[in-house]
C-alpha cells in the first residue's frame, strides 16, 4: 500500500459505449490525467487523453471495455508522458455504479460479495450495472491487488424516510419487487450541496438546500441540514423532470393507453419513454439543450413550448422541496445544461418572488461554466452555480475507505 501522502486514485466511469477516467493525486487534489475512450464496440473507437496543458487523441479500429481500460493504463504509464512510471503507483480504483439498491448505503471496498450484489442490481439499471460492472472486473484482472471501491449512485438518497421512499401500491410488491424511489445522480447532488455551503461560507448542518442536476438526464434533490431528504427520480432514473430524452412524471395510465392503441411490447414501450420523449419528443428538433435554445431564440413555437414544459416543472418541484423542508436557503445549479444555459436559470426562478429569490441577471449571464451567485446581495434564498465534480467525490471516498482499511 502506498503512504497517505503519495496516494494516486484512478476513477473509472464505466459506460455502455464509453468509458470516462481521471488520474487524481490525493495530496493536493490535482488531476494528473484524465480522458475518454469513446465508440466501444463500434467502428472508429478513439481516446481523448489529457495532461497538464497537453493533450492527444488516438484512433483505434474496434475497442472493447477490456483493451480500453488497457489503453488508458497504457497511456497513464507512457515514460515520454511522465505522469506515473508504473501501474502499481495506482494507490486504489474508484469505480462509479449507478444503482446500489438497499444493499448499498455507503461506498465499499469491492469483494467477491459486492460483485454478486452489483449483479443482483442489475435488473434495477439494466443500461448501467452491467457496464459498471465489466469495468470493475476488468481493472481487477489488469491491476491485481489494488484496491478497488465501488461509489453508488443511489448511496446518497438512503437517508429518505420511508413514507418518501414508498409507492403508494399494494405493499406486497415492495416486499417483493423492492419497487420504491431510489433516486440517482447522488454523488453529484453530495457535491455541490456540501460546495454550495462552502461558498456562502455557512455549515451545510443548519442549511435547507434544493440542488438541481441538469443535464441530459435531470434530477432535484432536498438536501436538508446535509442529508437528501427527497428526489425528483424514483425507481428509475425515468420519474422526475423533463429530460432530454425521458418523459419524467406522466400519469400512468397513459402508458397501459400507449401499449394498446400502438400495439407495444414493454420493451418496446419502455424504449419510446427513455429514449424518444422529453425534449426531443416535444420539440421534434433535438435532445441537445443548445439545438433547443437557438430554435427558440428564432421563434420556433415547439422549441418555446419544450422549454417551458422542462423549466415549469423545475419550478414545481423547487416549490415542492420548499415546503417538504419548511423553507429553502439555497438553490443550486449543477450539470451541463444548469451550468451553461443562463436562459434556462433565470426560466426557472422566473415567479419566484414569493420565495424571498432576488434573482440578478446579469450574475447569472456571467456565470457560465463557472462558480457563481445568481442573486442580489441581500436576497433572501440564495442562488448559485456551482459546477460539479463526480470524480473528486469517488477519489475522496476511495482514498477514505483504503485509508480506513490501512488503518
Amino acid at each position: 500500500m502506498n503512504k497517505k501522502s503519495d496516494l494516486k486514485v484512478l476513477v473509472i466511469n464505466c459506460g455502455s459505449s464509453s468509458v470516462k477516467f481521471q488520474l487524481i493525486n490525493m495530496v493536493d487534489e490535482n488531476v494528473l490525467a484524465s480522458g475518454i475512450v469513446e465508440r466501444i464496440e463500434l467502428p472508429q473507437s478513439l481516446i481523448k487523453f489529457e495532461f497538464g496543458n497537453n493533450s492527444f487523441t488516438k484512433e483505434f479500429d474496434t475497442l472493447d471495455h477490456s483493451s480500453a481500460i488497457s489503453e488508458i493504463l497504457d497511456a497513464v504509464t507512457h515514460g515520454k508522458l511522465g505522469i506515473i512510471d508504473d501501474k502499481s503507483e495506482i494507490s486504489a480504483v474508484g469505480h462509479r455504479v449507478v444503482h446500489g439498491a438497499e444493499h448499498f448505503t455507503e461506498s465499499v471496498l469491492i469483494t467477491d460479495d459486492t460483485i454478486k450484489q452489483i449483479e443482483a442490481c442489475i435488473e434495477l439499471a439494466p443500461l448501467h450495472n452491467p457496464h459498471n460492472l465489466k469495468g470493475i472486473l476488468v481493472c481487477k484482472k489488469l491491476l491485481t491487488g489494488i484496491p478497488q471501491i465501488a461509489v453508488f449512485d443511489t448511496a446518497f438518497h438512503q437517508t429518505m424516510e420511508d413514507y418518501v421512499y414508498t409507492y403508494a401500491l399494494a405493499y406486497r410488491f415492495y416486499e417483493k419487487y423492492r419497487f420504491r424511489r431510489y433516486g440517482f445522480h447522488g454523488t453529484s447532488h453530495f457535491y455541490v450541496a456540501n460546495k454550495a455551503a462552502e461558498i456562502v461560507g455557512k455549515d451545510i448542518q443548519g442549511l435547507k438546500i434544493i440542488t438541481c442536476h441538469l443535464g441530459n438526464g435531470a434530477s432535484i434533490a432536498a438536501v436538508k441540514y446535509g442529508k437528501s431528504i427527497d428526489t425528483s427520480m424514483g425507481f428509475t432514473p425515468l420519474e422526475g423532470l423533463v429530460m432530454g430524452t425521458r418523459c419524467g412524471d406522466v400519469d400512468p395510465a397513459m402508458v397501459l393507453f400507449i401499449m394498446e392503441k400502438e400495439g407495444l411490447s414493454p420493451h418496446e414501450c419502455d424504449m419510446l419513454m427513455n429514449h424518444e420523449c422529453g425534449l426531443l419528443g416535444v420539440s421534434g428538433i433535438s435532445s441537445d439543450m443548445r439545438d433547443l435554445l437557438k430554435a427558440f431564440q428564432e421563434g420556433n413555437d415547439r422549441a418555446r413550448l419544450a422549454l417551458q414544459m422542462y423549466t415549469y416543472r423545475i419550478r414545481k418541484y423547487i416549490g415542492m422541496y420548499s415546503a417538504s423542508m419548511n423553507g429553502v436557503d439555497l438553490i443550486v445549479f449543477t450539470g451541463g445544461v444548469g451550468e451553461n444555459a443562463a436562459l434556462i436559470r433565470n426560466m426557472c426562478c422566473t415567479d419566484m418572488e414569493y420565495l424571498g429569490i432576488d434573482f440578478d441577471e446579469e450574475k447569472n449571464k456571467k456565470a457560465i461554466g463557472i462558480e457563481g451567485e445568481l442573486t442580489a446581495q441581500d436576497s433572501k434564498v440564495r442562488v448559485l452555480c456551482v459546477p460539479t465534480n463526480e470524480e473528486l467525490v469517488i477519489a475522496r471516498d476511495t482514498a477514505r475507505i483504503i485509508d480506513n482499511d490501512a488503518n
